[in-house]
C-alpha cells in the first residue's frame, strides 16, 4: 500500500507544515497547511519562500482544496502541493489535473488502483493547471 505517491523528481521537504495564519506570522517557514476554509490567495505574496503546501481534505465531499490548488498553480508556484486527509483513489487524476503532485491520503492507496486511476483517460478535453494538451487541439490544432 502507498501511504504517500509523489509525482515529482525533487528530493521531498523534510520540515512540518504549520497553518496558514503561522506561516504568514514567520519567516523561517517553508511548508505551510492550507485547511478547508482558508483563503489561499492571502498566500500568494510569499510565495517565493514556500517548498511545499499541504492542502487538508477533511471530507471526501469537500472540494475546496481543487481551487486552492488551481489558484496556487495559477499564481505560478512550481513547488509541492500535497493532498492530504480523505483523498479519495479515484480522484486523483482530477487532482493532478488540477496541480496536486503528491498524495498523501488518511488510507493508503493500492499502488495498482493509483496506477490505473492516473492513466484511466489517455486525452482531455480542456486545458487545466497540467501541460496536457487537449485532444480537440491535438486534432484540429489551431490556437487557445
Amino acid at each position: 500500500m502507498l501511504e504517500t505517491l509523489r509525482l515529482r523528481d525533487d528530493e521531498p521537504v523534510d520540515e512540518p507544515a504549520v497553518t496558514l495564519d503561522a506561516f504568514l506570522d514567520q519567516t523561517n517557514a517553508a511548508s505551510v497547511r492550507v485547511e478547508a476554509g482558508d483563503d489561499v490567495r492571502r498566500l500568494l505574496p510569499a510565495l517565493d519562500r514556500v517548498r511545499l503546501v499541504e492542502v487538508d481534505f477533511p471530507k471526501f465531499r469537500d472540494g475546496r482544496g481543487f481551487s486552492t490548488a488551481r489558484i496556487l498553480r495559477e499564481a505560478g508556484y512550481t513547488g509541492e502541493i500535497k493532498a492530504t486527509g480523505e483523498v479519495l483513489v479515484d480522484l486523483i487524476f482530477f487532482m493532478q489535473r488540477c496541480g496536486f503532485d503528491s498524495f498523501a491520503p488518511d488510507t493508503p492507496f493500492d499502488p495498482e488502483d493509483a496506477e490505473t486511476a492516473l492513466n484511466r483517460w489517455p486525452h482531455v478535453y480542456q486545458h487545466a493547471a497540467d501541460d496536457r494538451v487537449p485532444i480537440w487541439k491535438l486534432r484540429h490544432g489551431g490556437s487557445d
